[in-house]
Order: structure tokens, then sequence, then C-alpha cells
């Protein structure tokens, strides 16, 4: 039987507890008009390390804020640092905000992955390192990376090792058409092409293993130690790089050296962001068939860019050169 209200005392009356505080949430988060400026140059298990104001002298480790969110960095990431800055091991500073990239290198697994990997951010070049001799070069790893090189905004930069293995001529033929800076090195000679190329500037070298990108770097920044490896006798190397990490340059710069990888997918990548990289050819596409990928005969004979073309050989070899990049984004292996 329910009992009276009227008759309960103050034991029996269970109150409810209200919220925590009557003030309502604000949307408003900390100014951190303090932060620092700093540049990630190194990334392992949920801590950053950052260099203040890009001078390699001055490094703290950070951890991400708790108002990042799930906001994330990457090497070469422009980042606000607060707390302890003073860089003194056991040390931890709080990296708070992210600043927009000015270029993004992406990759995925393959070209139906839907996870993009973000390799590097803010780098202006990207160096594609290659060795004309052991490994065997592949083409489409060149032209797979330059696609994801006008992607992503940088500025590519191909560098061909090991010339004392076999010469160059064949592979600098392909690309004569392109505006692209080509660096020849050998294994018995400093690489000074090549730290002339990255002198001032913040790049990314990517290649297979074995290539000789470790061999590289350990020239031009004597001090770095990164391991290297010997190619196995089927002509495949081993990864020596585990990690990506930014290097200081002894003449200014950084030097992002990147794992060795196996495959440079383009699932991210559309055919209108290769063709931007060719401005040049850009007007003879207004005649084009709605959703011409402009990959040519024998795949889109209506394409307009072929008569457009056929009476400069100029343009026609840049066309060629474009169309070898499309093609090979697409899947479709050269002939």
């Amino acid at each position: 039987m329910r009992q009276d209200w009227q008759h309960l005392d103050e034991s029996d009356v269970r109150v409810r507890p209200g919220r925590r505080s009557s003030r309502p949430r604000s949307k408003n988060r900390p100014e951190h008009a303090d932060a620092r400026s700093a540049m990630v140059i190194g990334v392992d298990r949920g801590r950053w390390t950052c260099v203040l104001d890009s001078d390699p002298g001055s490094r703290v480790t950070a951890m991400r804020a708790r108002e990042l969110g799930r906001k994330s960095a990457v090497i070469g990431d422009r980042v606000d640092v607060i707390g302890d800055l003073s860089g003194k091991p056991g040390t931890l500073a709080r990296m708070v905000r992210v600043a927009r990239r000015d270029s993004v290198l992406r990759r995925t697994a393959d070209d139906t992955d839907p996870y993009e990997r973000v390799v590097v951010a803010n780098a202006e070049q990207l160096v594609i390192v290659c060795a004309l001799a052991s490994p065997t070069p592949r083409a489409g790893f060149i032209d797979r990376a330059l696609v994801a090189a006008y992607a992503g905004g940088l500025r590519p930069v191909l560098c061909l090792t090991k010339a004392d293995l076999k010469g160059p001529g064949e592979l600098v033929s392909t690309y004569a058409h392109l505006d692209l800076p080509i660096v020849v090195t050998r294994s018995d000679q400093a690489p000074d092409a090549l730290r002339e190329v990255l002198a001032g500037r913040v790049s990314a070298l990517v290649g297979h293993s074995g290539v000789g990108k470790s061999t590289l770097i350990n020239a031009l920044i004597p001090a770095a130690g990164r391991v290297t490896g010997e190619v196995s006798a089927i002509g495949k190397g081993r990864h020596t790089s585990t990690s990506a990490v930014a290097l200081p340059l002894p003449d200014g710069g950084w030097a992002v050296d990147t794992p060795g990888i196996r495959s440079f997918g383009l699932a991210h990548v559309t055919s209108d962001d290769v063709l931007d990289a060719f401005p040049d050819l850009t007007e003879g596409t207004a005649d084009c068939p709605a959703g011409c990928r402009h990959l040519g005969v024998p795949h889109e004979a209506e394409c307009a860019l072929e008569r457009w073309s056929e009476a400069d050989t100029a343009r026609a070899r840049r066309l060629a050169s474009l169309r070898r990049l499309l093609r090979s984004h697409a899947g479709i292996e050269e002939e």
C-alpha cells in the first residue's frame, strides 16, 4: 500500500542530483597567445619531436593537446606549442594548433584503398630517387610519384643513382619533355649536384628500397647515420629506413627521409589533378567530350588534344608525357 506523501520524513525522500554546473558550456577555447611556432621533424608512438622556429638546435618533445581532438600532425607540419619548451630530457610540451598546409604528399596502399596516408606536409620538393641498376629502374613508379607530386603541390625532382653501373641516357630521354629537373649521381662521387638542389628547401625523398636513398642522406648529412642495406640477388632492396624523419641540411633546409616503399597508390588523385600540372595543354581540352580522361587512342579516340597538338612537335611531346602519366594513374601498362 502506497504511503501518504504527507506522512513522509526527510529520510524517505530521494532527490536526483542536478547537473554539475548550471553555467552553460562555452565553445570558446584558449587562445594560447604565448604559443611558439615549431616544425614537426619526427613522430613516435604519440610523441612529436619539434624544432622551435625551424631551428635544428631547439628541439622539444610534444604531446597532442586535448583541444586538438583527433587532429594529428605529420612530418613537416607547422604547429604551435606551449608548456615546457626547455627540451630537457623527460619534459613534454603540448601541441595546441596545426597550421594550414601549403603542400601534402599523400599515397594509398594501392589504387583501390580508400585510406590516404599523408607522408609529409609542407615540403617544397619531392625528390624521386631511382637507381639506374641494381635494382632495375621502374618507370611506372616514377610516373606515379610524379602524379602524387603534381596533385600535392610539390615540385618534382628526379634523382638517378648508381650512374657508375649504367648510363642515364634512356631514362633521361623518357622524361626530357617534362619540366622536370634531373640529377644524376654516382656511388663513387659526392652528390654535389643534389646538394645544390636541396639547399635551403624542405625536400622529401622517396624511392624503392635499395636505390641508395639512405646512402645519399649519409653523404649529404654525415651525422645522420642512416642504416644502409644490400640489394638481394632477385633485385629487391631491404627496408632500411623504418620511419620518416626530417634531417637538417648543412647548407640550410631539410631532407625528409621516408621508408622505402614497394607501391605508390593513387586512389586519392583524379585525372584533372594530373592535367593541372600541364597548364600549356589545358586550352586544348575545350572540345573534348564530357568525361574525357584524355588517354588518347585506342582508349579515347575522341580526345581533342590529339588534333590540337598534331601540328606542334613540342606540344605533341608534352602530350605524350601527360598521357603516360594519365595511363599510369588509370592502371594501364604501356606496351
